[in-house]
Parts: C-alpha cells; structure tokens; sequence
C-alpha cells in the first residue's frame, strides 16, 4: 500500500516536490528522510544534490479516486472523476459518455458502487486524518433523481388529502426514503412512516389532520 522512492533536488524541497509529482502526492502527506544535504561547493565544483527517502501512505479519498478510474478503466469507460468537499464528507463526481452504465435501475449499480468505494477508502494506512465518508454520483444523477422523489412526495401527499386514503410507494434505499420524510415534513395535512423489512422498506404517506 505504502510507496517509496528516492529522489534529488538541488534543495530539500524540490526533492520533496519532485517526491510528489511522481508519487502522486502532496508534499504535507509525504514522510521522508534526508539520505544526503544539499553541497553547494566552490564555483559549482563539489556541489552535489539532495537526496531523500520518500514514502507516502495514500489517504482514504486517494484510494477511493484510484478505485474509481480502475474501475472506469477496466469498463472501457472514458470519464472525468472529479473530487468535491460536502457538509457530510467527500463527493466523487464521474462525467462522462457511457458512465451512466454504473447507476443502474433506481440508481442501484451506484449505491453498489459506492459502497465499494467506501471499502477502498477504509484500506488506507495513513492516520493522519479519519477516513470521511464518501458518496459518488453519475453524471449527477443523484441531483436529479432528488428532484423527482421531492416532485413525487409532493404529488402522492397531495393525492392523501384530497381522496383522504394512505399512498405507499414503492421500496427504497435509506437515502431516497429520507429524502421522501424530509420533503414532506412540514406539509399539513399528511404524515409519513417507513414499513417492510430492510430491503425492501417502503414509505407510506397518510393522512395527518392533526398536523397543520
């Protein structure tokens, strides 16, 4: 997991830079030791470089990026895979043609996906900083598919007052019933409740005259 190299540079710091760039790294997540200073000498006679021993232990989100484009890789799929910072952790965003291959029906093969990613990061020996939580979407498909469960939410609650009957929906993953709970929270007149086992939980809208 842990790579090593040794470099030179006129200076201890263009070695480390010259670590990072072959490394993949940031100069702050390199450990190294100074095997040789830097010799100036006279005229340019005797001058000699630095030499260091580099090792850098990949983060969690370098981990989970290296996934990511091997898998990509291995598919054949051309795309770019972008890393964002989130209020909950990291985001990987993947963009490009073909890529829509990885969501999946409802966005299944993503969450699968993701998960792997997740694992991926976890492999990381660097402790220097606790492994965030990563989510990864497609072609922003999660922004979208938000959208349309809060469009539906907001028509099925509708449907609940009007004909005064309970609305369930079909199953979900946690992700997409919060998103249901959350966006009808705060509209009179209905309520919602979570049913069924794991996995194959569904969101049941009902009527809540009490909550106005």
């Amino acid at each position: 997991m842990k790579k090593e190299t040794i470099v030179t540079g006129k200076t201890v710091d263009e070695a480390l830079r010259n670590a990072a760039s072959e490394l993949g790294a940031s100069v702050e997540n390199l450990e190294y030791t100074v095997l040789e200073e830097p010799k100036k000498g006279l005229f340019g006679i005797g001058s000699a470089p630095a030499k260091l021993q580099v090792s850098y232990a990949p983060t969690a989100i370098d981990l989970a990026v290296e996934f990511v484009k091997t898998t990509l890789k291995n598919m054949n799929i051309n795309a770019d895979v972008i890393v964002s910072d989130t209020e909950f952790g990291k985001k990987i965003d993947v963009l490009g043609e073909g890529a829509g291959v990885l969501i999946g029906h409802h966005g299944e093969t993503l969450d699968s996906f993701q998960h792997l990613t997740n694992l991926a990061a976890n492999r990381t020996e660097n402790k220097k900083a606790p492994t965030p939580k990563i989510s990864v979407d497609v072609e922003s498909y999660r922004a979208k598919r938000e959208e349309t469960l809060r469009a539906l939410a907001r028509r099925m609650a509708h449907k609940v007052v009007k004909y005064k009957r309970s609305v369930m929906l079909e199953p979900m993953n946690p992700y997409e019933r919060r998103i249901i709970h959350a966006e009808l929270q705060s509209f009179a007149g209905v309520n919602t409740n979570s049913i069924g086992s794991e996995s194959n939980r569904k969101v049941v809208i009902y009527l809540d005259e009490s909550k106005k």
